[in-house]
């Protein structure tokens, strides 16, 4: 699997985000593992194109429907999963055989699909974020955890062997105690126009929920509380850059006190032509930087740790999270999934920044 994948090239060639699955060969699966009846629930999301093919390659996989309110959306990804149309979502949800579905909706419409996912007992890949707010995010992480469900999203960087290595690292602590952590994960979708057409809606915060830094900065925002833990306060700078999208937030930077004692800063958005540094981490300790996607790793604990040259001792890479979540529905043991809970934390702490921003003051998420 490529996990060196920039953002960039992962929104740009969406049907491209399909190869990160190769880390798993398709049809490979132990005998006790079934196959699986799935629905798409929406197809909105710029990413279901790659979902689509992905799940097209796993024989595995029955897709049994394509639902979407968008009655010719629905039509066009239900031609390219070679399944029916459902006209009424309650087709899914009534239909015993369907065991699973993935939820690219719009976000707005995240509420009511997960309820309805939760109610009927469907296994759910739910694309980001969880919801608009936490509150919102935390009742569904609630419903599906108390329906005992399999669940995870989209944070696919979790699958990048250096954020592993980086994970374990802390872990053992040879970083002792960890001072601040850096990351970034911008592109220039609004720059390049990736948002003018069929993903419109993306850049309307009143369906997404946010805007750029939302979007792009929720991805690195789960590396950094995956790495560092819980957030205690957040707050700011967000920005609208060349009102391609109107209102529509571009760019910002975020700035977050973790309940560990470190600070970190997050910058995200659509506006930029390069993202070379995209993760420091620093303590009192060792040292690393993940720089035009080569980790330099400086550690005297660890056996070629100079921070000179890139490190490569890396962990082997688990398959992206859809594959993931499949291979979890099918029977497998061990996936690595997102929990619910977690899901939920992203989006208090990214509302947390969003109203740090609005009032120029730190903010509790909550």
């Amino acid at each position: 699997m490529n996990t060196d994948m920039s953002r960039r090239g992962f929104i740009k060639t969406a049907g491209a985000a399909a190869v990160m699955a190769a880390a798993m060969p398709a049809g490979v699966f132990a005998a006790e593992e079934k196959p699986i009846t799935l629905a798409f629930v929406g197809g909105a999301h710029i990413h279901t194109p790659s979902f689509i093919d992905l799940v097209s390659k796993r024989k595995d996989v029955k897709v049994k429907y394509m639902w979407d309110h968008d009655a010719a959306r629905a039509e066009k990804r239900a031609k390219s999963l070679k399944c029916p149309v459902a006209t009424d979502a309650r087709q899914i949800w009534e239909d015993s055989e369907v065991q699973a579905v993935v939820i690219c909706s719009e976000t707005t419409r995240h509420p009511e699909l997960v309820a309805a996912a939760a109610k009927a007992g469907k296994h759910m890949f739910v694309e980001k974020p969880l919801g608009f707010t936490a509150k919102e995010s935390y009742s569904m992480a609630k419903a599906i955890t108390k329906a005992n469900l399999l669940f995870t999203t989209g944070y696919f960087m979790r699958t990048d062997a250096k954020h592993l290595f980086l994970r374990d690292e802390i872990a053992k602590g040879h970083f002792g105690k960890i001072t601040r952590l850096v990351g970034s994960n911008c592109h220039s979708g609004s720059l390049g126009g990736w948002f003018d057409s069929e993903w419109r809606w993306m850049a309307n915060p009143k369906i997404a929920g946010v805007g750029g830094f939302g979007d792009l900065g929720t991805h690195m925002l789960d590396i950094m509380i995956w790495l560092s833990g819980a957030v205690e306060s957040a707050t700011a700078d967000i920005k609208v850059v060349t009102g391609r999208y109107g209102d529509c937030d571009e760019s910002g930077i975020g700035l977050l006190k973790f309940k560990n004692g470190a600070t970190g800063s997050l910058s995200a958005g659509w506006v930029d032509i390069d993202d070379p540094v995209t993760l420091l981490i620093s303590g009192t300790e060792a040292h690393a930087t993940i720089n035009k996607g080569k980790l330099y790793y400086r550690c005297e604990k660890v056996e070629g740790a100079d921070g000179n040259k890139p490190f490569t001792a890396l962990p082997p890479s688990p398959p992206a999270p859809l594959e993931q979540f499949l291979n979890a529905v099918s029977g497998k043991a061990g996936m690595p999934l997102v929990t619910p809970e977690e899901a939920a934390v992203r989006v208090s702490v990214m509302e947390a920044m969003y109203r740090g921003n609005r009032s120029r003051s730190w903010a509790k998420p909550a």
